[in-house]
């Protein structure tokens, strides 16, 4: 490749292979919402539907434009649950009170696209399942999956109890959103993990495990926590009914990942939005179902790229856009005043930079100590404590949660998600909490060591 070619297509490429387009959408969207909040919640909640129709397409609202108060009045404003009675995905019913809504830009980001971002997480979580894959072995996923167990209790324990401590109706208030600091961003994590530790650490196949077991705990607390309505189990025979297409496409030796996504996965997405489970999640269940390799190689590993069964070439096709449907989601989703920060923003951290570290220390600690296992040879604690803080970005699934657990717009969901965007101050915390241990980088070996230990 030449230079030109090289600096024009470079840094594109730079920003998609590092996930910095969630950043960039997610700070475009606080600058609009700080200088013209009104245009910019009009613009999320439009009515894309209303250009069939006719209509002007905008929702009325003053939300976004007004800073809001502190925790008392957010408690105020919304009541003793946390968050009112909404519609599917934090939008009005149009009707007032049925299942059906505008499909606004906000919807088709949170609720449609971001099912292709769930549905390639999905995909980590399944092949890590698989022989040669990071949660194949009990015994050697053991202790990072215990730490796993620290890094979700540690965030909830410390957001509880911090919304109990700050009496009032800030328990009531907040307490739906205990789930918000369990979150871990594999993409951030990786990338700070590699720069703290260097590419061929054992650390950063424990971060990559633990982070892997975290996300389907993640899929898992947002489906049963979480609902958009009260759940309507009479729909998941339309989920079973997708899976069984699905299994019956690979049984016919359908090999294109377009006749499953169209066919069944279309099927699974419409069953969730019906069943009331978040939609977003709509894609997963028929992933096991896309033909596979039999072997996992480990997340980020390079060999990956030269896969080309089904389920791989879907991840490869839908790898770059989903990059850009993040940094959409950013947008849609990251809009907050700088005002919002409060008792949930505080709250947030907390969880993420105090629970989460805490807590897979203390969880690595009572595996090796209590339990008798082991620890991945050439990692101390010098190096959970470090890696603990970095599993506290949480960053994409937490802003994505706090929509799901505070589905109402407003000063509670708001001081949630400047929670979760401040999560990457975890990012320099981890640095200086490894360079302040004594932590140094290790270079990287010819074949990445990091991935094949993972694997």
């Amino acid at each position: 490749m030449t230079g030109h070619a090289q600096g024009k297509g470079g840094v594109i490429r730079f920003l998609v292979e590092n996930s910095l387009l969630l950043i960039i959408g997610a700070v475009a969207a606080l600058v609009w919402a700080n200088t013209d909040g009104h245009s910019y919640h009009e613009f999320i909640h439009f009515d894309l539907a209303a250009m069939v129709s006719g209509d002007d397409g905008h929702v009325d609202t003053d939300h976004g434009a007004e800073p809001h108060g502190d925790a008392g009045h957010e408690a105020d404003d919304h009541g003793d649950d946390g968050h009112a009675e909404a519609g599917h995905g934090g939008e009005s019913h149009a009707d007032g009170g049925g299942g059906h809504h505008g499909v606004t830009i906000h919807f088709l980001i949170n609720d449609v696209l971001m099912a292709l971002f769930f549905a390639i997480a999905g995909k980590e979580v399944w092949e890590s399942l698989l022989p040669g894959g990071a949660l194949a072995n009990p015994r050697k996923a053991a202790t990072p999956l215990l730490a796993t167990l620290g890094g979700i209790l540690g965030p909830v324990v410390v957001y509880l109890a911090g919304a109990a401590l700050a009496g009032g109706d800030a328990f009531a208030a907040f307490k739906n959103g205990w789930a918000v600091p369990c979150a871990t961003d594999i993409a951030f994590s990786y990338l700070v993990a590699r720069f703290i530790f260097g590419g061929s650490h054992p650390a950063i196949a424990f971060l990559l495990l633990l982070a892997i077991a975290d996300d389907a705990a993640g899929l898992i607390i947002l489906a049963i926590f979480y609902p958009t309505q009260a759940i309507e189990p009479m729909w998941f025979l339309l989920t079973v009914a997708a899976i069984a297409l699905a299994w019956g496409l690979q049984k016919m030796r359908v090999q294109s990942h377009w006749w499953y996504l169209l066919g069944p996965g279309v099927m699974c997405w419409f069953s969730f939005y019906f069943a009331h489970i978040h939609p977003a999640l709509g894609l997963v269940p028929i992933i096991p179902m896309l033909p596979h390799a039999q072997t996992d190689l480990g997340i980020f590993a390079r060999d990956e790229l030269n896969r080309d069964d089904t389920l791989n070439a879907f991840e490869h096709f839908w790898k770059v856009p989903v990059e850009y449907i993040l940094g959409l989601f950013g947008l849609v989703n990251a809009g907050v005043v700088l005002s919002s920060v409060g008792t949930g923003t505080w709250l947030v951290l907390a969880g993420l930079l105090i629970g989460k570290p805490v807590g897979i220390t203390l969880m690595t600690l009572l595996a090796e100590k209590g339990l008798k296992l082991q620890k991945p040879a050439g990692m101390d604690y010098r190096h959970v404590v470090t890696l603990g803080m970095v599993a506290g970005i949480g960053f994409t699934v937490a802003l994505f949660v706090s929509v799901a657990a505070f589905k109402e717009p407003g000063a509670i969901q708001d001081s949630v998600k400047m929670g979760a965007l401040l999560s990457f101050l975890a990012a320099p915390l981890a640095i200086a909490i490894g360079r302040g241990l004594g932590v140094r980088p290790e270079s990287d070996d010819a074949s990445g060591g990091a991935e094949a230990a993972a694997a």
